[in-house]
């Protein structure tokens, strides 16, 4: 069965951040995951992971300011340091709540760098960070984001980030493959999510357009799940969506899922 995982940036967002955790496991979410879990200190969210009983599998590196922009610094040649003391702080937050992988935004290009410097910055940027969290025990994961939603974004397909990881060459480095992004930018899911499921650490869905919960768009969802379960994916499914209306009331999807694959 597919194991879904709750992304509380996005999902129970009429709660505080605090609550939403007991609000995912009242909706039947066994795992979640978060953006960026900074805004509440470490020792808190891990008491509010074990009052609810669940797990955390998946946050960010820290992106710089996003009520400013920001979408991710890692490829930004200005910002070096302030991305690996972000390393750090991630690394710590991970330990303490004791999840396995961290992803890593590119960010957007700046206006005049060229494209060498910032591919040269990402690519040092990374190394430095899988290095990092491979003393940790942990993956790091990289995420193409499409130039509709987010223009300018750098890491922007499938391609570019497997040929990053294979440039980068550590052995804990994978990609976040996010269905959304990649049916917006690229398309062939089922044939990228074949041929390149030995890379593929994390995966995150949202139907498209309107970026809602499956099956408000063009995305053929029953089909996919039934695809993962076919090609044998064993990771989690981040639910990375904006619900149509409340949470609660949009989960009928995750329902019919889990009908379709009865068992533990």
């Amino acid at each position: 069965m597919p194991r879904f995982a709750a992304n509380l940036s996005m999902l129970f967002t009429e709660a505080p951040f605090l609550e939403r955790f007991e609000r995912a496991a009242r909706a039947g979410f066994s795992a979640v995951e978060v953006q960026f879990p900074y805004e509440a200190p470490a020792a808190e969210i891990r008491r509010r992971l074990e009052a609810s009983r669940l797990r955390m599998v998946l946050h960010n590196l820290p992106g710089g300011d996003f009520a400013a922009g920001d979408r991710g610094i890692a490829c930004q040649p200005a910002r070096v340091a302030e991305f690996r003391a972000g390393v750090a702080r991630a690394i710590d937050y991970a330990t303490t709540l004791g999840v396995p992988q961290l992803n890593c935004l590119a960010g957007i290009a700046p206006a005049g760098v060229p494209d060498a410097a910032l591919h040269e910055t990402f690519l040092a940027n990374v190394r430095f960070a899988a290095g990092e969290l491979k003393k940790a025990g942990l993956k790091l994961l990289l995420e193409p984001i499409n130039n509709h939603d987010v223009p300018g974004f750098w890491l922007n397909s499938t391609a570019k980030g497997l040929a990053l990881i294979e440039e980068a060459g550590a052995d804990n480095l994978f990609l976040q493959y996010d269905i959304y992004h990649a049916q917006r930018m690229e398309g062939e899911l089922a044939g990228n999510l074949s041929r390149h499921l030995a890379r593929i650490a994390h995966i995150q869905i949202a139907d498209n357009p309107g970026r809602n919960e499956p099956g408000t768009g063009e995305i053929n969802y029953p089909f996919l799940f039934a695809h993962l379960r076919r090609i044998g994916y064993a990771g989690f499914i981040g639910c990375e969506y904006k619900p149509a209306s409340t949470t609660e009331a949009g989960l009928t999807w995750m329902e019919a899922a889990r009908r379709q694959f009865p068992g533990p």
